[in-house]
């Protein structure tokens, strides 16, 4: 027979696990972009992948600020409350703390020929 026995301690999650968890998400979403300058290399490069996300611990709860890009043509509305609803469920899945706000903000817009040319580079 076997027990489950819970062991005591603290477990502790680092800010910048979060933010990772929740940048990875956000790039998820269709109209977000990832890779369409040098402002992008800033915000999601790898010196600075977390640096769009803020993240603020409370006890369970976690309260995200992002900035994203998205791509011209798309509903810039629409794209964000994906990215709320993305990054909730994914920060809440992967780390069991409860998120009760995401706020994104948009700090730009891409046009797409240009993320096309920067990919085939």
């Amino acid at each position: 027979m076997s027990e489950n026995k819970v062991l005591g301690g603290q477990i502790e999650i680092a800010d910048e696990v979060i933010g990772v968890i929740a940048v990875t998400a956000a790039l998820e979403v269709e109209g977000v972009s990832g890779n369409a300058s040098k402002v992008l290399v800033e915000l999601f490069g790898k010196k600075g992948q977390t640096r769009c996300v803020k993240v603020a611990k409370d006890e369970n709860e976690v309260v995200l600020d992002m900035d994203i890009i998205v791509n011209f043509g798309t509903k810039v509305q629409v794209v964000a409350e994906a990215v709320q609803k993305k990054v909730k469920t994914a920060v809440e899945t992967m780390t069991g703390l409860s998120v009760p706000v995401v706020n994104v903000s948009v700090s730009g817009i891409v046009k797409e020929k240009a993320v096309k040319i920067e990919e085939e580079l």
